[in-house]
């Protein structure tokens, strides 16, 4: 799987692509799947709070079912947790929603394993850490890659 390759940047909470010499930088990884899986804002459930109080529950038009096919959503409910408050629950949340976010690729045979841990990160209330993990098998053989990201939530809002 190749993709153009984006670099995240946490301090503006959002990503872009990576240019060389002029040209785009091509992804045979699994870095610019994870970012667009994280940080792309999937439809909130109808039971999820909206924290700027609205009714907008975000999402994008392409995960809507369309004439009775399921769809295949993209993107995390992270976003939910922009107003959160630095708490063990609101952790806990992120790491839920960012293994939802990538479960796609177990379904999907992309890997044999997803393991996300969420950290407060230094001293600002706004600032989360995941470390995600992925496990891919090639040849008999199981590969890990391991992602570090920063999101900031303020300059998620």
């Amino acid at each position: 799987m190749t993709d153009i390759a984006l670099i995240w940047n946490p301090l503006l909470a959002r990503a872009d692509v990576a240019v060389a010499k002029g040209d785009l930088v091509a992804d045979a990884g699994l870095r610019t799947a994870v970012l667009i899986s994280l940080f792309s804002d999937a439809l909130a459930r109808a039971d999820d709070e909206i924290p700027d109080g609205t009714d907008d529950r975000r999402g994008w038009w392409g995960d809507m079912p369309v004439e009775g096919v399921a769809a295949d959503p993209v993107g995390s409910r992270l976003w939910l947790l922009a107003r959160a408050k630095r708490t063990e629950e609101t952790r806990r949340r992120a790491e839920i929603y960012a293994r939802d976010a990538l479960a796609w690729m177990l379904t999907d045979g992309v890997a044999a394993a997803v393991d996300v841990t969420a950290s407060w990160a230094g001293d600002r209330d706004d600032q989360l850490h995941l470390l995600v993990g992925i496990d891919r098998r090639s040849g008999g053989r199981t590969a890990r890659e391991e992602f570090s990201v920063q999101w900031n939530a303020e300059a998620a809002r």
